[in-house]
């Protein structure tokens, strides 16, 4: 297992946050709302300040080596953007597309791509299961964080390997809740992870995705002699790593949409989602607490 860390910087923490805007399915050809699907983990600062730690190398480690520079490369579920202005600072001769389903996170997007004077990135919102391009456009398709959080992932991949030019890269990885580890022993971290999948479980999610990506990828139609399955991890253990990650779900399970949905739900109340909250800054607070979280990957050819 690789462990795609960045440099130890307290405004950019090793490893990143578990999420990326999703896209709506639609059982018609119009699709009303590109935000349709409720996003587990929406867009509260919390969530932000997580997502704004990503890069291209803690968060598309397996699929750089590939990279040329004069390639044209779709990130579906783009967020805030860092990872595709990343990427695109490793393309300058090509054309980066970031789509999202959320208009207001891609503003921030658009906001850093200016303020690093990038000509060659631009944003649109976007419907993951209805891509507004046109066949074969993409050498490469990446998504980070997304299928996760999609009721139906593989249709996605299948919008993926369409806009995706022959021969070119579908990249896709997630995360995988079920194999999180963390030390100390702690029962309402243990709690919290718990409920994290019976919440997503109630909107249709699968939390698990990790595990899952090479197995939809072929479900997909990708030709399996033609993919490259892999994980990697992300590691939170030094003072700096630990107090920032137990932040942020400290805020985030009393804060964010996944508390909104847990009490919409009715598997948590108030209360229990601050205990929750209080379990995480205990666990912060343990000199030597450590918390893995393992990805899978998969590199495919269209």
């Amino acid at each position: 297992m690789t462990d795609l860390r960045m440099e130890r910087d307290p405004e950019h923490p090793a490893g990143a946050d578990l999420t990326d805007a999703i896209e709506a399915p639609s059982t018609h050809h119009t699709v009303p709302s590109k935000e349709s699907e409720s996003y587990t983990h929406g867009h509260h600062e919390s969530v932000l300040r997580a997502h704004r730690a990503r890069t291209a190398q803690n968060s598309a480690g397996f699929l750089l080596p590939h990279l040329r520079d004069d390639m044209t490369l779709l990130d579906v579920g783009c967020g805030p953007g860092t990872v595709t202005v990343d990427l695109a600072r490793l393309l300058p001769g090509g054309e980066v597309v970031g789509v999202d389903a959320s208009e207001t996170v891609l503003e921030a997007a658009r906001n850093h791509a200016d303020a690093v004077g990038f000509s060659h990135v631009r944003f649109e919102q976007a419907n993951a299961y209805e891509l507004p391009f046109e066949d074969d456009t993409f050498d490469v398709v990446y998504a980070h964080q997304l299928l996760q959080h999609l009721s139906d992932p593989v249709a996605a991949l299948r919008e993926m390997k369409r806009v995706a030019r022959p021969g070119g890269l579908v990249a896709v990885r997630d995360a995988d809740y079920a194999a999180m580890a963390w030390y100390p022993e702690s029962p309402g971290l243990t709690e919290w992870n718990t409920l994290y999948h019976e919440v997503t479980h109630a909107y249709g999610f699968e939390p698990d995705a990790g595990r899952r990506l090479f197995s939809w990828v072929q479900q997909a139609g990708f030709d399996v002699a033609q993919m490259v399955p892999s994980a990697s991890s992300w590691c939170y253990a030094t003072p700096t790593d630990r107090q920032w990650w137990g932040q942020v779900w400290a805020e985030r399970c009393v804060a964010s949409n996944f508390a909104g949905q847990a009490k919409e739900s009715g598997l948590a109340d108030d209360v229990a989602l601050e205990q929750l909250a209080q379990d995480w800054l205990a666990w912060a607070q343990a000199p030597d607490g450590w918390f893995a979280i393992l990805h899978g990957e998969v590199l495919a050819r269209a």
